[in-house]
This record gives structure tokens, C-alpha cells and sequence, in this order.
């Protein structure tokens, strides 16, 4: 029984025996399933039960975190919701500020990369730690930038620190592809004198 001409390019994409016409080149193996991490991952998140039960409860644990670190440097700081209050000034810890989509970027890539699973888990949970201390760094700066600088916050809200977090996470799998990833490198043989 033959299967259809694309699952049979799809299926031939595990195949090492298959004709090298009918392989998948890795690196569009990668991207289709990066691809399809990405989407399931915003899919999964989008419907608005979803959205209330998971998407709005880690915002307000990640807004917290921020407000418990504003605090640590001695600002007196009320939590209302998802907001970081102060006499002096205040954020709001919305969908977008929360980390999300960096680490949806980066899972999907670790996800997506032909690694072992035990490499992959612990990219997973050193990835999702890394992008949240990045994120909470991101959230105490632009309090504090709201505080002193005002004029400059929605450019370094929107602008700066969004490209930073993203390219972050674009970054941190890059390094955890390079450096832990990868099958270890035999050991060359020293050629006979």
C-alpha cells in the first residue's frame, strides 16, 4: 500500500535508506518543525480559556516577581492585578511583557533540533530560566526608567527592550545548539611517523 506523493516525502525525511531525491534536507526538516512548534504553541494559547487559565495567571506570577525585585531595591511597590504600583510610578505586566513568545521561539527551536531528549529537557528548563531572569530585568529597568526618564519609556518599552528579549532567545539557542547540542566530535586519530 502506497502513501500519497507527500507523505511519502514527509515519511522519507526519517528514512536514511530512502532515494536521496526523496530526503528532506535537515535544515527544511528543522524549519517545517520549528514551524509547527511556533503555531501549536500560539495556537494552544490563544483561545481564551486558555488565555484565562494559563497566559493570565503566569503574567501575574511574572509581574509579582518584578514587584518583589522593585522592592528589593527599596521601592515601595503595591501589586494591583498584573500592575506594579509605586507613589512614583507605574507598569503594567501585560501578555506581551510576560516572556511568552521568546520562550515559545526558543522552545519550539530546541524542540525542532535533532538533539537527545535528555539535552533537550535540560535546554528547555535552563532556556525557560535564563529568558525569565532576562524578562524580569527588562521589567524592573522600565519601572525605573518610568520613574526617571519618562519620556523615554514607551521607545524603550516597545523598541528596545523587545528587540533585546527576542534576540535573546534567537541567541540562547544558538549557543544551546553549538555548545550542547551537537553529537560529541570523535577524536581524531594521530596519523602513524
Amino acid at each position: 500500500m502506497g502513501y500519497p506523493p507527500r507523505l511519502a516525502v514527509m515519511n522519507a525525511a526519517n528514512d536514511p535508506d530512502a532515494p536521496p531525491g526523496r530526503r528532506l534536507r535537515p535544515e527544511v526538516a528543522f524549519l517545517l518543525k520549528f514551524a509547527l512548534f511556533l503555531v501549536l504553541f500560539f495556537a494552544a494559547t490563544a483561545p481564551k480559556p486558555m488565555n484565562n487559565a494559563f497566559v493570565e495567571p503566569f503574567t501575574t506570577g511574572v509581574a509579582r516577581v518584578g514587584g518583589f525585585t522593585a522592592g528589593l531595591f527599596g521601592e515601595d511597590v503595591t501589586m494591583i492585578g498584573t500592575a506594579i504600583v509605586s507613589p512614583r510610578f507605574a507598569v503594567n505586566v501585560r501578555t506581551g511583557c510576560n516572556g511568552l513568545e521568546t520562550i515559545y521561539i526558543f522552545f519550539a527551536g530546541v524542540l525542532a533540533f535533532p538533539a537527545p531528549w535528555s539535552r533537550k529537557l535540560l535546554g528547555l528548563g535552563l532556556g525557560f530560566l535564563a529568558i525569565q531572569t532576562l524578562n524580569n530585568v527588562r521589567i524592573v529597568s522600565l519601572f525605573y526608567i518610568g520613574v526617571y526618564f519618562p519620556q523615554h519609556f514607551e521607545d524603550s518599552h516597545i523598541v528596545i527592550w523587545q528587540a533585546i528579549v527576542i534576540l535573546f532567545g534567537v541567541s540562547l539557542f544558538l549557543f544551546w545548539a553549538d555548545r550542547y547540542a551537537r553529537p560529541s566530535r570523535p577524536a581524531t586519530e594521530e596519523a602513524p611517523r
